[in-house]
């Protein structure tokens, strides 16, 4: 009689549910070496601007289409169309994964790392996660929280905060 024990089940089903996942690339079709190439480097280069506004969208739990579609246009823009839909919904998966896997707090503490390394990066990222955040209209304690904790780890101060919130703001106004 074959004996199954509590721990060994979850054991394999933890490490077939991880060969189960999709690859955090998800592509349909032929590819060719070069569009490989092309999806690695926007990983390589979005893949923690995306994350940081991925974890102010999950903060509250509750990720919604407004949320996605500006993190959408906010890559868009800053790659100069680069980065597609299909590239956002893989790095928004991998971050998923990553959160599942490590816990917020952990991953927060990897992208400040990636990103403390760039001031210019550090400071556009932590705007688009602040905009990301009052996409809803609502910026909930829980989103205010890892905004805050976003802006500490990455060295801007309140006023340098501030002062990138109106400068985005009167850009918007011309």
């Amino acid at each position: 009689m074959i004996q199954l024990t509590r721990a060994t089940l979850e054991t394999l089903r933890d490490h077939l549910r991880e060969r189960g996942q999709r690859p955090s690339i998800v592509m349909t079709g032929p590819r060719t070496s070069t569009e490989l190439i092309e999806a690695m480097q926007i990983v390589e280069e979005w893949g923690p601007v995306c994350e940081a506004m991925y974890l102010v969208m999950a903060a509250d739990q509750h990720v919604v289409n407004v949320e996605r579609e500006v993190l959408r246009g906010a890559l868009a823009v800053l790659s100069n169309d680069r980065v597609r839909t299909m590239h956002m919904e893989a790095m928004l998966d991998a971050s998923a994964r990553k959160v599942g896997k490590e816990g917020a707090d952990k991953r927060l503490e990897a992208v400040i790392a990636q990103l403390c390394e760039d001031p210019a990066r550090a400071e556009m990222t932590a705007v688009l996660a602040a905009a990301v955040a009052a996409a809803d209209s609502k910026i909930v304690p829980e989103e205010q929280a890892l905004l805050d904790k976003l802006f500490k780890g990455l060295g801007i101060e309140a006023t340098r905060a501030n002062e990138l919130m109106l400068g985005l703001a009167s850009n918007f106004e011309k």
